[in-house]
């Protein structure tokens, strides 16, 4: 039976189910789930990221992890840790770059944080001949805490999803996923009586909030891991640096933007990353937290233009080529802003790389 069947029958039985759990579902359900079956990342797939844009992406953030070690004193060891290394570009790119520095190689650890069975295969095979081999974990709460960790969760946050609460004229209610009497999904709402905690923003009737425990519980875990064990985490993702109401759940199928709805467990979901909730969370576990940056600027701070000179240099037939990635990865009407950064760091004397303001 496909998943969309089988939500249909579960809704059914128990009544409607918050857009949180039912993204959730989707991408992750073990016999039909996007990332657990069949996740489909590139040019050829479904979407792509960053690091598939360009080499340079990946390679600034292996120089950005090398310069984080020089500041936390050079420890003999160190755990290099990716929450969702998508199909291994990235951390392929940055251990590329790494080689500027053997010994922070030497003292590397590294720990990729990855669920799905076909995403593992796919990293195991881009970073078989590097210079450092993986180890896999289950999630956060098995990074040890007796060296340093440098995280690195480029677009992660956007897969934990929101539940949604809708202000009517009449209250508050939550957006949930029910089935029509034919049997198809669809959008309704369920009036909320009590144990809601209404958002401290303006919100006008009609406008959407997104509520998300899984983002906040994910900046928790990486403030407590990076407050016992020392070092820092750098969170790159899309979405807002202010508190503010906005629908932002959508479909993605070979690029475009398709009906959540439409094909359950073949379509990647996905909602804005909240940062203020983000944050905060890192904080109230006693963690120090930065600001967010646009990923253009930050990209800049790093170096992203000269990096780009220097492959033009290398590669003048590649040069035009080159400018459109870089375009796509920093400009203001593509990634640049919608893209923002920001790190979570152990409480201590500690300056983070590209947040020196």
């Amino acid at each position: 039976m496909a998943l969309k069947d089988r939500l249909a029958r579960e809704i059914a039985l128990t009544g409607p189910m918050t857009v949180a759990d039912y993204v959730t579902r989707c991408l992750h359900d073990p016999e039909d789930g996007y990332y657990a079956t069949r996740p489909a990342i590139g040019a050829a797939g479904d979407f792509i990221t960053a690091p598939m844009i360009s080499q340079m992406f990946g390679e600034l953030i292996g120089l950005w992890a090398i310069e984080l070690w020089r500041r936390l004193g050079a420890p003999e060891r160190v755990r290099l840790v990716e929450v969702g290394p998508g199909d291994g570009t990235l951390m392929a790119d940055a251990l590329r770059a790494a080689r500027l520095d053997p010994e922070f190689l030497r003292a590397v650890d590294l720990i990729l944080i990855e669920p799905s069975p076909p995403l593992r295969e796919a990293q195991a095979r881009m970073l078989a001949d590097s210079d450092i081999h993986p180890r896999w974990v289950a999630s956060l709460d098995r990074v040890e805490t007796d060296a340093p960790v440098i995280l690195i969760a480029n677009e992660v946050l956007d897969c934990l999803p929101a539940r949604q609460f809708v202000k009517t004229e009449d209250g508050w209610a939550e957006r949930r996923v029910g089935v029509t009497d034919d049997g198809a999904l669809t959008f309704g709402l369920v009036r909320i009586t009590g144990g809601f905690n209404r958002p401290d923003f303006a919100v006008e009737p009609g406008q959407t909030v997104e509520i998300s425990d899984q983002q906040a519980a994910f900046g928790r875990d990486v403030g407590a891991l990076v407050r016992e064990a020392g070092g820092a985490a750098l969170l790159i993702d899309y979405g807002r640096s202010r508190r503010e109401a906005g629908d932002t759940l959508q479909g993605l199928r070979r690029h475009r933007k398709v009906d959540p709805l439409e094909a359950p467990g073949e379509t990647d979901l996905t909602q804005w990353a909240d940062f203020p909730t983000v944050l905060e969370a890192a904080v109230h576990a006693g963690a120090d937290v930065t600001g967010t940056l646009g990923q253009g600027e930050f990209l800049g701070l790093l170096g992203i233009e000269a990096r780009a000179d220097r492959l033009k240099a290398g590669r003048p037939d590649a040069a035009p080529v080159i400018d459109r990635q870089l375009a796509r990865l920093t400009a203001d009407d593509q990634m640049g802003t919608l893209f923002k950064a920001c790190a979570i760091f152990s409480p201590r004397t500690l300056i983070v790389p590209g947040f020196e303001d």
